[in-house]
């Protein structure tokens, strides 16, 4: 897919019925999952809508001194905040239909919760570049309208990924693509007039700016998203799908990670510092509840050692998810994390700590000895290492019980039995209490599986319970102690491997990046008109692409028809030579022997200083976006020896200040004769170009 992204070889198309789509995009698959995307869609208009009504009614409020007028104008702000908390619940309710994301093999397994994707408004690129290309290059930007419209089809693709690797492939090319972009288009002095608007996936806000970065947060946090689908959609009752399944959310967890880390002061809710932290915490817990299934599939044998195993990895996912709904609760992510997410939580750190304590008991209850002859209770299997499960005991709990011994308990047929039975007793207790917080939530009561999974797991263990029950049994029985959760296979984030993506700049005919971009400014391409005097050009070369002039001669005629020392070499007679080599632009000059040569060249001008851009952030029904806190940014001005640090702008001067600003551009007219780079040359790096500084947030 990623020799697609190269100028010369457009991108692969697949074949649908009598359309074509870019691959790892389907816009016209009508799955449930884009079904569901539709409704997504559409509930982020209809909630801008309302909130756009609620805020032109409560600057009517405060303008309005009639009281009829103000009465009226209380009540339909009392219909709109109802109308607005329905479509919240509404889209709520989207977040949490986990059955559409689920692989349909899958019979009785506890879903898994999926992220959204963030959806976008078009954006229109090619008046803004064509502009720039025209100012800044100094070249006709009419020769670049197919890369434009390449970059715009790519960004299209991108709202319609495929539930797969092409689909991940395919969001990281456009992200490493906006990298290109941003060095090439997007200078720190000034706002390219590009209006990017995206709706959190959560609460359907809309936030909108003229900064590049949203953007690529954006779509980061989609390959995340999309990464979950993924995950979520392999099979679970497979080990290799299980496997997919722990990769899938780790890799997850790696990007939510990777955007919390980077981009630090977003402006949407969803990608907030404390939201993604509590997001990698969800991938990461889901990644562990994979693995324990992955150690029962193969199916629990009454084996004591491979108990013990098994009820400490389900303590282990009881203990990440009771931490996952603690981080869940807290401020302020309570206040937009979806209920119904928090409820599963707290559900499913109550099943899986209810399972380890249910296998604990089993493998105390039906742990059965043999002494010299067979059926006697009470003394060691012949073959049995005793020294084993005598440790294998002791590092279950914290702490024995008083008054028990692991090697005392192992020996004694009753001891084990009432502890057994402590342990199913607190099994059972947190069977009721998941089966209640589930009946608590409206959204999870609509879920089958998930109810069966639960009435099936607390029936288990009351009926084993009910089997061994006793009349002394309240007053005989001790609290059961907690199980030390432990894991074979500790999951951990996996960061995103962007270097595997191979993605050329669209706007590579631009020239190098290291000299052609937004942040450096350059003369006007002049026209040299020289001889070779005696196959002597009168200057040296240096340099890698693009080449530079060095030790001219004052004297000769390249010097005299304007050349100078530094300039680099742009074309020869109308050839684009911004990609060749020293060699190649070498032997090119002198192929023309004593005949007058057409040299285009260009003059780097004073770097200047960079300035930290500012923009404002639109976004309706929130009262302070993260983007504001970084509004006020020290700029350093290291072009003299003296250091010289200026004011720091506040928010209500930066405005000011903004319009004061002029273009670090020069304008000058479009060079004649641009040709295509006859060398496809891959950029060294493209991850040096992904300006990711997050204090543009």
């Amino acid at each position: 897919m990623t020799d697609a992204l190269l100028p010369a070889a457009p991108q692969p198309l697949e074949k649908e019925g009598n359309c074509y789509f870019r691959k790892g995009c389907n816009p016209l698959a009508q799955t449930g999952r884009s079904k569901l995307q539709n409704q997504r869609a559409a509930l982020n208009q209809q909630i801008l809508k309302a909130m756009r009504m609620r805020t032109g009614a409560e600057n009517l409020l405060k303008a309005a001194t009639n009281q009829k007028v103000r009465e009226q104008v209380r009540l339909e702000l009392s219909f709109l905040n109802s109308d607005l908390q329905m479509l919240k619940e509404e889209l709520e309710g989207l977040n949490i239909s986990v059955g559409v994301y689920q692989n349909t093999e899958e019979a009785f397994t506890i879903p898994l919760i999926p992220l959204g994707l963030k959806e976008t408004k078009d954006v229109d690129f090619s008046v803004a570049l064509k502009d720039f290309i025209l100012e800044h290059y100094s070249e006709d930007s009419y020769l670049y309208e197919d890369e434009i419209a390449d970059l715009m089809d790519l960004r299209q693709a991108c709202r319609t990924p495929s539930r797969n690797g092409a689909g991940v492939e395919l969001l990281m090319s456009y992200f490493i693509q906006l990298g290109f972009v941003e060095s090439r288009f997007f200078p720190p002095t000034r706002q390219m007039g590009i209006l990017f608007t995206w709706y959190d996936s959560l609460t359907g806000v809309p936030v909108s700016q003229q900064n590049l970065l949203l953007e690529k947060a954006s779509i980061l946090f989609n390959i995340g998203a999309l990464y979950t689908q993924i995950g979520t959609r392999c099979n679970r009752q497979t080990e290799a799908g299980l496997e997919s399944t722990v990769d899938a959310f780790q890799r997850a967890a790696g990007v939510l990670n990777y955007l919390k880390e980077t981009f630090t002061h977003t402006p949407s809710y969803d990608m907030s510092p404390a939201m993604l932290t509590v997001l990698v915490k969800m991938m990461l817990a889901q990644a562990q509840e994979s693995t324990f299934e992955k150690v029962c599939l193969p199916g629990l044998q009454n084996e004591f050692f491979l108990l013990v195993k098994v009820a400490q990895e389900a303590a282990k996912v009881g203990e990440v998810y009771q931490q996952l709904h603690t981080a869940m609760n807290q401020e302020p992510v309570k206040e937009n994390i979806p209920y119904s997410w928090a409820s599963l939580a707290c559900v499913k750190a109550h099943h899986y700590e209810a399972l380890a304590h249910y296998f604990t008991a089993t493998l105390l209850i039906d742990h059965q000895r043999e002494a010299g002859q067979p059926g006697a209770p009470g003394f060691v299997k012949p073959g049995e290492d005793e020294d084993h499960q005598e440790k294998c005991l002791s590092q279950l709990y914290s702490h024995m019980p008083e008054g028990l011994t692991p090697l005392a308990t192992l020996k004694n047929v009753h001891q084990r039995r009432l502890l057994g039975k402590s342990h199913l007793c607190r099994a059972i207790t947190h069977h009721e209490e998941s089966m209640r917080e589930a009946s608590l939530c409206k959204k999870l009561r609509s879920i089958e599986v998930l109810q069966e999974v639960l009435s099936a797991a607390h029936q288990r263990s009351q009926l084993k319970y009910t089997q061994l029950r006793e009349d002394d049994d309240l007053l005989n029985l001790t609290d059961a102690p907690d199980i030390i959760s432990k894991t074979e296979r500790e999951v951990e984030i996996i960061l995103p491997q962007f270097s595997k993506v191979t993605v050329t700049d669209f706007f590579q005919k631009l020239g190098p990046l290291s000299v052609f971009s937004a942040n450096k400014r350059w003369t006007a391409p002049r026209s040299i008109h020289f001889t070779a005097e005696e196959g002597d050009l009168g200057f040296t070369l240096r340099g890698n692409s693009p080449v530079q002039v060095h030790f001219l001669d004052p004297y000769c005629s390249a010097a005299a028809a304007g050349t100078k020392e530094g300039d680099y070499i742009v074309s020869i007679q109308d050839v684009d030579c911004k990609w060749l080599t020293v060699s190649e632009v070498m032997k090119m000059l002198k192929s023309f022997g004593q005949n007058d040569i057409e040299m285009k060249v260009v003059s780097l001008l004073d770097a200047t200083s960079s300035v930290h851009s500012k923009c404002a952030t639109y976004s309706v029904g929130m009262q302070k976006t993260y983007s504001m806190i970084c509004l006020g940014i020290d700029v350093d001005d290291k072009t003299d020896k003296t250091k010289k640090i200026s004011k720091k702008l506040s928010f209500l001067s930066w405005s000011t200040n903004k319009n004061r600003q002029k273009s670090a551009s020069t304008l000058c007219l479009p060079s004649v004769g641009v040709a295509r780079p006859p060398v496809k040359k891959k950029l060294s790096s493209p991850f040096s170009l992904l300006n990711t500084d997050s204090s543009l947030y």
